[in-house]
């Protein structure tokens, strides 16, 4: 896909959205709420916690999961639900800074390592992710303020790839001990919404093609973003379709019940909904669409 065509999709899109969602405020609310376990149970899954997503569900609601769960991995779990519900709440026009970057940090390390929570890495405080070692702790505030300034002052490139270059510099930084990749992805989230778009999921399930975006831009001189970009615009993709559906008041049904209906094979709908060619969305790792799509 050509940059023209993913550019004209995604504001065909938002402007489908925005025109849907006038008066629809508490049904997007709604949506968030709903879709909030699967958004912290993703990115802790990312860092290989062992909860599941009913599990995480449970521990939101403060109800008794079935099995030993750590301390630590309660927290994890609690904390960054309330990060998101925050930077939902705290959404501004203003440009994202340090004093931001360290409260959601000590928000999310509450209660889990108090002597970490909101501090950049100090002297001594080396970190290793795979083969890429992180810079210097004495560099961090530097090229944190470089970052920040870099994409504030972007005004030619667009949002989606400020937004996966900040996201992979950020990362390539890792400006803490512990919780960049999740502080990372609350970012991108916080970044789409001050634009006025829906927050994305980055899931688990899609680990692997996340992590090599971070191995292309290390790896390559020009520091591409095109993996990263991917990443986010299919994730984005996904988000319209879900919130348009819901906002449409459509019936939604499972995809492979869809694929019963208009005789389609499963696995070919599925392909169709993982490159998001259809307006296929995720809830609780269950493909679903609306039942009146037609692809005529």
């Amino acid at each position: 896909m050509s940059n023209i065509d993913y550019k004209k999709k995604i504001n065909d899109l938002k402007k489908q959205y925005d025109s849907l969602k006038a008066g629809k405020e508490s049904l997007l609310d709604i949506v968030f709420e709903s879709e909030l376990p699967e958004s912290v149970y993703n990115s802790n899954a990312i860092e290989n916690s062992t909860l599941t997503i009913s599990e995480t569900e449970k521990i939101l609601l403060n109800l008794e999961v079935s099995r030993d769960v750590s301390m630590r991995e309660v927290f994890e779990a609690k904390n960054l639900a309330q990060v998101f519900e925050y930077i939902k709440k705290k959404i501004s026009t203003d440009n994202i800074d340090k004093d931001l970057i360290l409260l959601l940090h000590k928000m999310l390390i509450d209660n889990i390592e108090q002597n970490i929570a909101g501090k950049f890495r100090q002297r001594g405080q080396y970190v290793r992710v795979d083969t890429h070692i992180a810079p210097a702790p004495e560099h961090i505030e530097m090229m944190i303020d470089h970052l920040l300034l870099e994409y504030s002052g972007n005004y030619k490139d667009y949002f989606l790839n400020k937004i996966s270059r900040f996201h992979l510099e950020f990362e390539n930084i890792h400006p803490f001990c512990d919780g960049n990749g999740r502080i990372g992805r609350v970012l991108i989230n916080y970044q789409l919404m001050q634009l006025g778009f829906p927050p994305v999921i980055i899931r688990d399930k899609e680990k692997q093609t996340y992590y090599e975006s971070f191995g292309e831009y290390r790896d390559t001189r020009k520091n591409k973003t095109n993996g990263m970009d991917r990443v986010l615009y299919l994730a984005l993709l996904e988000s319209f379709h879900k919130r348009i559906a819901y906002l449409k008041g459509k019936k939604i049904v499972r995809l492979s019940e869809y694929a019963d209906k208009v005789g389609e094979k499963k696995s070919a709908l599925l392909n169709k909904a993982k490159r998001q060619s259809i307006p296929a969305f995720r809830e609780k790792g269950v493909w679903k669409i609306g039942n009146d799509f037609s692809e005529k």
